[in-house]
């Protein structure tokens, strides 16, 4: 998440959040490293499908409008639901509230949650 926070407010490429992000990260073990990169190639990569599906789902919020944090978790556990298809939509969308009790406001995690059901309710479907 704080990957494509980092992406999206510094308007910078994979390959520069990549970098830099590492080189300040603290020691980080090699199974951690690579499913925080893998997370990150797969909401890059379907960005578009992504922030269609937010939009989709989304009443009267314009995904521009939504909190950066709030926005980039969306991100992220979206990413996670196309890509990652062993994964249950019920762990993503519980990690994903984990990470906004930690960094989001408290009346976001109604919000997250809400999205987060009904797109991975949507995906279900499909």
């Amino acid at each position: 998440m704080q990957m494509l926070f980092q992406a999206d407010l510094g308007k910078q490429s994979p390959d520069q959040v990549r970098s830099t992000f590492w080189r300040a990260a603290d020691e980080v073990e090699p199974e951690v490293h690579g499913f925080a990169d893998d997370l990150f190639r797969a909401a890059v990569d379907r960005l578009e499908k992504i922030d269609e599906l937010i939009a989709t789902h989304s009443r009267r919020w314009k995904i521009e409008r939504m909190p950066a944090v709030d926005r980039n978790l969306l991100r992220m556990a979206v990413g996670e639901m196309l890509a990652f298809k062993g994964t249950p939509f019920p762990i993503v969308i519980n990690e994903a509230l984990e990470i906004a009790r930690r960094y989001s406001a408290p009346e976001s995690i109604n919000f997250l949650n809400g999205m987060l059901d009904s797109i991975a309710k949507s995906l279900i479907g499909k």
